[in-house]
This record gives C-alpha cells, structure tokens and sequence, in this order.
C-alpha cells in the first residue's frame, strides 16, 4: 500500500461495538486458567461485550519462560484452544486470548499466539507474536520461535475491524502503523507486561501513544498480579482512557464507536499525510 493511501475498507460510520478486557492472574493449571476466563467473559457479557479480549499466556504463565511451556504447548487444534472455542460459543462472543502453541520448526520452542474466535467458536483469525521480549534481563526467544512477517490479523465484528498485537510489540510501533494502514479501526493487545520500574508509565504511555498516533481504539489486556503489572486499558482514538484497572482482578468495558473514530481522524489525518512506508528488516 502506497504510504499515503488511506485503507480501503468502507464502514458505516455509525457503527458500534462493546468491548471488553479481561485481567486476571493466569497460573500453571491451563484447566484452571480456562475457568477463569469463562468466569470473565461471562461477566464481561452480562455487561455488554460483543468483543472480550483476555491477556498473553492466558493458558500458563510463570515469571521466566523454561521447559514448562514447551511441556504444555499444544496446537490450536488443541484442548486449551477447544475449551476457547467453547466459551465463545457459550456466550455468543467474539474472543480473543493468547495460548501457547506448538512449534512447527523442529525446535524445542513454543509460539506466543493469540487466538480470536467468532460466536461459533470458529478460529477467525491468529496472530504469532513477532517482536520477542529480550529485554530487561528475560530472553523469550530462548524458548519462543519468533512469528513469520504476515498480512495483519484482522477480523471484523458489526462493521468494525479489529487487529492484533501482543505485549513486547507494543515498543514497536511499525506493527500497529500496518494493522491501521490495513484496515484496523481497533487494536487488541493481550500482554503478561512484567512489573519493575517504570514499567506501569512505560506501558500506559506507548498504550495512549499508539492510539494517538495511529487514530485507532486500543483494548490492552493485561495479566494482573503478582506476574503482570496490570493496569488493563481501553483508550480512544484521540488517547482518552475510556477505562482502566489496577493491578486487582477485573474486567472493564467501554464502546468501539466508528463515529468518534471519523471525529478525530477528520480533525487529525495523520494516516492520510504519512510520508513513510513500513519495510521488513532482513533477520541477522
């Protein structure tokens, strides 16, 4: 797409759609962790939701990637991703969550991805976390094979197109520019964002920034307490925070609304008057 085209997907420019994001503390009985969001989403329902988007690793989390989550990783045909297909089925909701998927390469290592599945509980669309998260002493890459270079994951929900990127990748703003330039009007973040310093202002920064810089709603799902940092956000186009959590247990909601979208993007084109095209780095 040239640099100054603007997506080619058409929407009704009144069309809404409620949303939600799930925090929780995912452990290492993915049975459990699957109750868990099923607990959510349903709460997340009752409130609204035609969207509920759940944290990175919701299947198994621990502090430091190891051969834990190499014994757990299934397919997406899997179990954990069934019990998925499952909740969205039951609760007539489009969800998204991140599982721990198997890798195909031949190596002992695991892909980060998330799953959005549809009211029928079928597979919509997946996204393999591209940007690992080697960084602040971890080295996810040890364990996690890193996503191919794709088309964006999108998928559309009531006139609404949504896109995917998952937790380290939000430091990298190319992979959102591309979700938007596609077509995305809304952007999923699940994330296991890892507590230290600084790193909740990091986080609600480049969450806001995101948003601003590419006119998109951004729902961040984060895992809450003790392994994530919490503070699960849903922000608009314009970088309002609609809702936002603590480290605590929660869901919260707010409206995808395409009207308020084509406000700020008529008062700010920035997708209109980039001068740049995003390019894909050869690998080292």
């Amino acid at each position: 797409m040239p640099p100054n085209d603007l997506p080619a997907h058409a929407h009704p420019a009144g069309a809404t759609v409620p949303v939600a994001a799930v925090q929780f503390a995912p452990g290492t009985e993915p049975a459990d962790n699957l109750a868990a969001v099923r607990e959510h989403v349903g709460a997340a329902v009752r409130a609204g939701a035609r969207v509920v988007v759940a944290p990175e690793y919701s299947m198994f989390a621990v502090r430091r990637l190891d051969d834990r989550v190499v014994a757990v990783a299934e397919p997406l045909t899997g179990p954990f991703a069934g019990g998925l297909a499952a909740i969205a089925a039951e609760f007539g909701v489009h969800l998204v969550a991140g599982v721990i998927e198997s890798a195909d390469d031949g190596s002992a290592r695991i892909r980060n991805t998330l799953l959005a599945l549809d009211p029928a509980g079928e597979v919509v669309a997946h996204y393999r976390k591209v940007h690992l998260y080697d960084a602040f002493g971890h080295r996810e890459s040890d364990v996690v094979a890193a996503g191919a270079i794709e088309d964006p994951a999108l998928f559309t929900v009531d006139g609404v197109t949504f896109g995917m990127q998952t937790c380290f990748d939000l430091r990298f703003p190319e992979g959102f520019r591309r979700a938007s330039a596609a077509g995305a009007q809304a952007l999923l973040l699940p994330a296991q964002w890892i507590p230290g310093p600084g790193k909740v202002d990091q986080w609600t920064t480049l969450v806001r920034a995101r948003a601003i810089e590419n006119t998109v709603y951004v729902v961040a799902a984060d895992q809450a307490a003790p392994l994530g940092a919490g503070s699960s956000m849903i922000v608009d186009p314009g970088g309002a925070v609609l809702a936002e959590l603590g480290t605590e247990t929660g869901v919260l909601s707010a409206e995808i609304d395409l009207g308020r979208l084509e406000e700020v993007r008529a008062s700010n084109p920035s997708l209109a008057l980039r001068r740049f095209a995003i390019a894909e780095r050869a690998a080292e």
